[in-house]
């Protein structure tokens, strides 16, 4: 039984590409705080179901939650002159449901949340309070 769950996981995670297309973004921050971003929003139960991660390469498989089609979707962080890229691979739902622009989204609304959260820079770093 395991031997057939892990084979179907392969099968899906190679069947990827000829379902969904890669969508590239960058982010004007680091990849590290993109990734607390993206893990952050991947970590909402209600949304998705990740299958596997890995934190040196930045790198990430899921599910969507509640998509009729149970297609293995992954994403990778690749650093950049001007920030962090963003490689996502979603198979979206159905005709009129964009998983892809929803997932860009929400680490998009995390990223904001992470950024208002940091201390705010003091105005002289010399200066003692």
């Amino acid at each position: 039984m395991a031997r057939c769950m892990v084979a179907t996981l392969l099968m899906l995670a190679f069947a990827v590409p000829a379902f969904g297309k890669a969508h590239n973004d960058t982010y004007p921050v680091p990849c590290s705080e993109l990734w607390d971003a993206v893990t952050n929003t991947l970590g909402s139960a209600g949304d998705y179901t990740i299958l596997a991660t890995d934190e040196s390469g930045m790198t990430a498989s899921f599910l969507i939650v509640g998509s009729q089609r149970q297609r293995v979707n992954s994403l990778q962080l690749n650093a950049q002159d001007a920030g962090c890229a963003l490689k996502v691979q979603i198979a979206d739902s159905g005709f009129a449901i964009d998983d892809t622009g929803l997932f860009k989204k929400r680490v998009g609304r995390s990223l904001a949340k992470l950024e208002a959260a940091k201390p705010p820079a003091s105005a002289n770093p010399g200066e003692k309070k």
